[in-house]
């Protein structure tokens, strides 16, 4: 089993990056920023533009989502519908292609990416997610293609050479079980992806995500990378609220990825006293990198809301430094400039 102190003592080609979780023999390492589908805060989530600007801002890793097409590509979206975050809906030739599916089962109409070729879904352009509370992002909308997967890992490479340090990626299996109900099974194409490219390995700046359990078990047969199991605050096929549960989420991957306030609890409209589920996670030998911070008031508690409109950035330097200070070997933000100040002057 690869433990904390494997993960910290990971190190890669090129120059210095933080550790992927903090030692247990001297001083502590800087947690890593995780950039959420990029700087989806800023631009179109899951662009090259996206991942490029949280690159520039400080990221250490970026986050493709990974869904497939009909002939059997990885491409970048949050989602295998489409709908949201293209222009798929105004091209009059795909509008035959617009059904309803049962995806875990939830019925979803749309248009899906396993209903198109590569080249097909080249055609479309990327737009923000949600314009109401991104109008600056939404002046982007238009410009970028869907990426590959192989795509973003050229982008992290070269940009990597750009700016002299590494810059990991971090896929998230989207849905693998109903993609492998249809024949085009994610975990094979992400293995033999990271193996193409020199990356199948439990120090090659890769971690493999999914919040599913059987998936995750199944890649340790495929490949190397590390694995990280997701878990949000509602039901979920894991225990995050035990010891003897997080012992048993450590038989099967080498990090844990829980809803950020799993770690810092909500509680009367602010902030809680931190969890034990970081120590646990690194009592087990668990890698702890929870998600999502956004900056908007729409998605903060009450009382670090600012301003009249949900669109507004609220205190969310709170939530970072009380994520940092409770342990954290890294986390997910829509804002990679923001983490990044944040962790770099605690007290700036």
């Amino acid at each position: 089993m690869i433990t904390r102190r494997t993960l910290a003592a990971a190190a890669f080609v090129g120059a210095a990056m933080p550790a992927f979780a903090r030692s247990s023999k001297g001083p502590p390492t800087k947690p890593l920023v995780i950039a959420h589908r990029g700087a989806s805060g800023e631009r179109p989530e899951h662009t090259l533009m996206a991942y490029t600007l949280a690159i520039d801002e400080g990221a250490d890793f970026i986050e493709p989502d990974l869904v497939a097409t009909r002939d059997g590509h990885l491409v970048v979206r949050h989602e295998n519908e489409i709908a949201g975050t293209t222009d798929v809906a105004s091209r009059s030739e795909f509008a035959g292609r617009k059904t309803t599916k049962t995806i875990d089962g939830a019925k979803i109409t749309g248009w899906f990416t396993e209903d198109f070729t590569l080249a097909e879904l080249k055609t479309l352009r990327c737009r923000e997610r949600l314009p109401q509370l991104r109008a600056r992002s939404a002046k982007f909308d238009g410009l970028y293609a869907i990426p590959t997967y192989e795509e973003v890992i050229d982008l992290a490479k070269a940009e990597g050479r750009r700016v002299g340090r590494t810059i990991g990626t971090y896929p998230e299996m989207k849905h693998p079980t109903y993609f492998a109900g249809i024949g085009l099974p994610l975990e094979t194409r992400l293995a033999d992806t990271l193996k193409r490219n020199g990356l199948d390995s439990p120090t090659a700046p890769v971690f493999v995500q999914c919040f599913e359990v059987e998936p995750l078990k199944a890649y340790r047969k495929l490949g190397k990378a590390r694995r990280v199991m997701l878990v949000g605050q509602g039901a979920a096929p894991v225990d995050v609220k035990s010891e003897a549960g997080i012992k048993a989420i450590a038989g099967f991957a080498e990090g844990l990825g829980p809803e950020w306030p799993l770690v810092v609890p909500i509680a009367d409209g602010d902030l809680g006293a931190p969890t034990q589920l970081v120590a646990w996670a690194h009592a087990a030998g668990m890698a702890v990198h929870p998600w999502t911070v956004r900056a908007e008031n729409a998605f903060l508690p009450a009382k670090l809301k600012r301003g009249p409109s949900p669109a507004d950035h609220g205190d969310v330097n709170r939530i970072f430094r009380a994520l940092y200070a409770a342990g954290v070997d890294g986390l997910f933000s829509d804002f990679p400039a923001l983490a990044v100040r944040a962790r770099d002057n605690p007290h700036g």
